[in-house]
């Protein structure tokens, strides 16, 4: 018998004292030697004005490092597998424990991406068939959508010496679940010839109207020289076989000025180019393109499940794995739940803790089927919580970035919930958010600021959320603002009708959206706002959309390139100086021999971290010197570039440096809040909320009369929803109607009418709740958006 003597410490065990994250010293990005020190064990909320230098702290820094020392625990061989990355700006990190980041950046968009492949419900829902579905059709795979059925015979020779051979014959198959028509996509495409080309002109005549097929450029340079045509020759009195060539032959090999390239027919050349690759994921200019020549319908062959007919045909009861993966989760979850097959009891508990995890954290109303590109980025990082809710990981870093986005007043209690959860089992919680509800909950608050870019990057105050309601900080001074109810709202000019409208969970709305007026659509998370909007509200050249896919860009592109502003900059150089405009483009022949155009030169440690180091020769400036002899209005082209978006704003004005289109792009800008930000900051060093604000800038640009936003405030500091709501504000008056799909109720207070869809989610959803003002909004406390709007105004 094993006895055991209790004996009584002298001290604290020297363990317990690691109780804190210490940083210190930390300079990425726009921090100013933020030293800080982050209770264990505690949930933590970051605060601060959009661009103050939150996500440089928490991800930047403290995670970022966290990802880093990781990595190097792993042999050099699989570190040569691993991303390189580079230790953050900072003197001392101390305490750090394993980080886990849940962030706001979209699922992959690949068209087989789904909800189930991305959360592993899709893998154990196919070995569950495969195990107790009949017929019995094969292996897991036979039900996935990504695999193709294969087979193949032939034969092999063994020697066996002394002149002794066998031949044996062999024979492989594979049995998938991909549908052969629409190759596991769940839509077909068709494409319309007129709006790739002008059949009345000739090869030699620069006919193509697609992106990049330019008279000049090499792809159009392969099919007007391959030989297989008359470049004179208007492609319409083309015969038969030069049609047939000229669209579909097969990839051929052609000699042109000596060099040996590839000839293609135009169609399969577009379906590898522009069809294989995600919509979502395009470039505005290609994503409009597709839209014009490319129609995209249900596969007929597999009703859009994707899968063959055999998979489809593998039933448990009534239902197929097409049926399963249709299903909402929460009506999926109860059919899991009904099913008693002992040889597979682990598996089900596995799959119903994952189903009821959807449930629990708010997102029951999606389907296993639906394309991960669709999600927005609240419901992509709820999504991506899953694996993590009921982990058996202690004392682990948690990091959110605005776990609220997305989120109706009545779903952040339970995302609350969940991070309270999270952290009572002992793990760190780091929030980056904006929302008072979920800064209520916080042990321990950091904000940043005072202001964003170059006016931020300090601690204001760290402690608790009553002492952070006390300070003279920003975000102390708005914390409990709340904006009141308009005691008058525009009248309408106009009403745009939507009847009969059934997508996704609509069911047959008849609703009219008041035109010359500032119109909010609110509803809890998956209600139908976004399906009631962007699918009934007709993309005319009046309607300009501006909805949440993030920006994207390189540490090439910077405010300046995204805008367009860049142009008339260039434009306006070149004809000050008599040269080419190419010469004022860091990306062209201006550019820097030595670190082409990039401002720094990265040295490649193979499994170590790479370096980056500034340019000597240019300083990091980006420009050739002899470009930076040319001067415009006293500056040269970097000094222009190195000017926040309020100084251009005033050069560009007036005098010798006015550029009326310059003006008007900056102005934007600052129309938007984004004065303080340097026209030639890379991109990606800016935050969400400067992101959602550079895109709304760029489509305050676009010519329409209606305007429709998915979640402008997106990423936005109380402070900054002030000046959005200015915003919008100039917008109706300025003639132009704009319709807000918002969760926040400063906007729904401050709107001239609301829809508000609901009562629930998915087939719960789907129904007008209520039509009128604001204020008649919150004297019938219709629904859960009444009530929640009543409690935030006071009423």
């Amino acid at each position: 018998m094993t006895t055991r003597t209790e004996q009584q410490p002298a001290g604290p065990h020297a363990a317990d004292s690691h109780d804190l994250i210490r940083v210190h010293g930390a300079r990425e990005n726009n921090l100013k030697d933020v030293s800080i020190e982050i209770p264990k064990r505690r949930l933590t909320v970051f605060t601060g004005v959009s661009g103050s230098g939150k996500s440089s702290l928490v991800f930047d820094t403290i995670a970022a490092e966290s990802q880093r020392l990781i990595n190097e625990t792993y042999s050099a061989f699989l570190q040569g597998f691993m991303p390189n990355l580079a230790r953050p700006e900072v003197d001392v990190l101390d305490g750090l424990t394993t980080a886990i980041t849940v962030d706001q950046q979209r699922m992959g968009s690949d068209p087989r991406s789904t909800v189930g492949t991305a959360t592993d419900a899709n893998a154990m829902l196919r070995i569950l068939f495969s195990r107790l579905g009949t017929p019995h059709i094969g292996p897991p795979a036979a039900y996935s959508f990504n695999v193709a059925s294969v087979s193949a015979t032939g034969g092999f020779t063994v020697d066996r010496g002394s002149e002794k051979t066998k031949t044996e014959k062999v024979s492989f198959s594979r049995t998938g679940g991909m549908c052969t028509r629409c190759e596991g996509r769940g839509t077909v495409s068709d494409i319309d010839l007129t709006q790739l080309f002008d059949d009345s002109k000739s090869l030699s005549e620069d006919p193509f109207t697609i992106p990049g097929y330019t008279g000049d450029g090499w792809v159009v340079r392969v099919i007007a020289e391959s030989g297989f045509f008359d470049k004179d020759k208007p492609i319409r009195e083309y015969g038969k076989k030069e049609r047939h060539d000229f669209l579909y032959r097969e990839p051929t090999k052609v000699k042109i000025n000596g060099v040996n390239l590839t000839y293609e027919g135009l169609i399969p050349k577009l379906q590898k180019s522009f069809l294989s690759k995600d919509r979502e994921s395009m470039q505005p200019h290609i994503r409009a393109f597709v839209d014009r020549a490319v129609t995209f319908t249900e596969c007929p062959e597999c009703d859009g499940t994707r899968l063959s007919a055999l998979a489809r045909s593998s039933k448990i009861g009534e239902v197929s794995i097409a049926d399963a993966c249709a299903m909402e989760i929460r009506d999926l979850a109860e059919w899991v739940r009904g099913l008693t097959e002992p040889s597979v009891t682990p598996l089900l508990a596995k799959l119903q803790h994952t189903l009821d995890s959807f449930v629990e954290i708010g997102l029951g109303y999606l389907s296993l089927d639906r394309a991960s590109g669709t999600l927005s980025g609240g419901e992509a990082q709820r999504t991506k919580m899953i694996r993590h809710l009921g982990s058996p990981l202690t004392d682990v870093t948690y990091v959110f970035d605005e776990p609220s986005i997305g989120l109706h007043p009545h779903d952040i209690q339970r995302m609350n919930n969940l991070l309270l959860r999270l952290r009572d089992k002992g793990n760190t919680v780091l929030v980056v958010e904006h929302k008072p509800e979920t800064i209520a909950i916080a042990d321990h608050v950091v904000d940043l600021g005072p202001g964003a870019g170059t006016a931020g990057g300090t601690v204001c105050f760290e402690g608790t959320v009553d002492g952070l309601r006390a300070s003279d900080t920003v975000t102390g001074r708005h914390l409990d603002d709340r904006a009141r109810l308009k005691e008058k709202v525009r009248e309408a000019t106009g009403a745009l009708e939507i009847r009969g409208a059934n997508a996704n969970n609509l069911q047959d709305v008849d609703v009219d959206i008041p035109l010359g007026v500032l119109c909010v659509v609110t509803g809890v998370a998956g209600s139908g706002k976004s399906s009631l909007v962007h699918g009934s509200v007709p993309a005319s050249e009046g309607v300009v959309s501006v909805d949440q896919t993030p920006i994207r860009g390189s540490r090439r592109s910077n405010p300046a390139t995204y805008t367009g502003l860049l142009d008339p900059i260039r434009k306006a150089f070149a004809k000050a100086n008599g040269v080419k405009p190419a010469l004022f483009s860091a990306n062209s022949e201006g550019a820097c021999p030595t670190c082409n155009g990039a401002g720094v030169i990265y040295t490649d440690l193979a499994i170590m971290q790479s370096v980056a180091t500034p340019c000597e020769d240019c300083g990091g400036k980006r420009f050739d010197a002899s470009v930076l002899e040319y001067r415009f209005g006293g500056r040269d082209i970097s000094e222009v570039l190195a000017m926040s978006v309020t100084e251009a704003e005033e050069f560009f004005r007036e005098g010798a440096s006015r550029i009326p289109a310059a003006h008007r792009i900056v102005e934007r800008m600052a129309d938007v809040g984004l004065g303080y930000l340097t026209l030639g900051q890379p991109l990606t060093t800016l935050s969400g909320g400067e992101r959602q604000r550079l895109k709304l800038a760029v489509h305050m640009a676009d010519k329409g009369g209606v305007y429709v936003l998915d979640e402008p405030t997106t990423g936005l500091h109380l402070a900054d929803v002030e000046q959005l709501l200015g915003l919008l504000d100039r917008l109706v008056d300025s003639g132009k109607s704009v319709i807000v799909i918002e969760h926040h109720q400063a906007v729904m207070a401050h709107a001239d009418w609301i829809v508000d869809l609901g009562p629930g989610a998915g087939h719960d959803g789907g129904r007008i709740v209520f039509e009128g003002t604001p204020a008649d909004l919150v004297a019938a406390r219709a629904g859960l958006t009444g009530e929640h709007l009543a409690e935030y105004v006071g009423a």
